[in-house]
């Protein structure tokens, strides 16, 4: 594949859009890992665009709101070529980044995605996720009122993110969810146990965020509290940070050895994975690496030609239980604890 090449196609699940087989998280370019430049990041976005990917990821939670604020100009100057993917569901507070509020009540989601809706400045919004899951609203009734949304003109499709097997086929009874979002990495795995088989049963897709590690896959870091600034988030995280990082560096041989194999980057060689589970699992896999520079999108769609071998993916396969610390230093944020 040339630096110029287009990526593949493939429709979100039985009841979603057609987008690239790799998507673009824009979270990072206004929001958490550090400071950015915004010229570069929009030039991401356009060379993305170029490429062939078509799906691109936000969040109302991301710099409450800013990050829908940065996208809203390119979303307009490209409506009919881009699927636009926000969410709602979570908060986090300026003053106590640390901490997460939760809230999928269906006052609120109404709330949400008219703010949504302001900030990108469009009149539908064409993948909708419920961003966390409070256990104390029942999901019927959160999708519900996504459906209602629907039925409104304001949504075309729903999503969910970090929600367990049961909460996926209950949400699917209501309403068809196009795809579920989980972090899904040669690091975190989890939700091959039970989600991903819901998934398939389904027709529902899987969006991996986090493909690469937040990085540390691509070899982008080796530790957080001493590699990243201090507002970088990743520094809250267990397993980036202290005897943790230094023993998960040490995961990487295989994926060093694989990628000198194919004249390919780490991260190249974690993508190829990512991309390759949709063989392996047999449904529709569209990873959202985030990246604020052009090089690196194209870094990042060249690995969706990668096709690893048997023994190659036998090789990578004792990397994920093998992993120091959790995903996040609050574990009840994620689908994990509820499984």
């Amino acid at each position: 594949m040339t630096e110029n090449s287009t990526i593949a196609t493939v429709r979100l699940g039985d009841t979603g859009p057609e987008t690239g087989v790799q998507g673009l998280g824009c979270m990072g370019m206004s929001f958490a890992y550090g400071p950015s430049d915004a010229k570069e990041s929009r030039a991401t976005l356009e060379r993305a665009l170029e490429l062939g990917v078509t799906l691109y990821d936000t969040a109302d939670a991301y710099g409450a709101g800013e990050n829908e604020r940065f996208l809203s100009p390119f979303f307009k100057a490209h409506r009919d070529e881009v699927v636009i993917a926000t969410k709602f569901a979570l908060s986090i507070p300026p003053d106590d980044p640390t901490r997460r509020v939760i809230r999928n009540d269906a006052p609120y989601v109404r709330q949400a995605v008219e703010a949504s809706l302001k900030r990108l400045d469009v009149e539908v919004i064409d993948l909708y996720y419920m961003h966390r899951r409070d256990v104390n609203v029942p999901i019927e009734e959160s999708v519900g009122v996504m459906a209602e949304l629907v039925r409104e003109g304001k949504v075309k499709h729903l999503g969910l993110s970090e929600v367990t097997a049961a909460e996926l086929r209950a949400a699917h009874a209501v309403h068809p969810i196009a795809a579920v979002q989980s972090e899904w990495s040669l690091f975190s795995r989890d939700i091959e146990a039970q989600v991903v088989p819901a998934a398939r049963d389904l027709g529902v897709a899987l969006v991996p965020y986090s493909p690469l590690g937040r990085g540390f896959l691509a070899g982008s870091f080796g530790s957080a509290d001493k590699d990243l600034t201090a507002d970088d988030f990743r520094r809250q995280q267990p397993r980036f940070t202290g005897e943790n990082a230094t023993a998960n560096a040490a995961l990487l041989a295989p994926i060093h050895k694989i990628a000198e194999a194919h004249d390919a980057s780490l991260g190249q060689i974690a993508l190829a994975w990512v991309q390759q589970q949709s063989k392996v699992h047999a449904l529709p896999v569209v990873p959202i690496p985030g990246t604020r520079k052009p090089t690196r999108v194209e870094e990042n769609t060249a690995a969706t030609t990668i096709e690893l071998t048997e023994d190659q993916l036998a090789l990578l396969e004792p990397i994920a239980e093998k992993v120091a610390g959790d995903r996040y230093a609050d574990m009840t944020f994620t689908s994990a604890g509820r499984e």
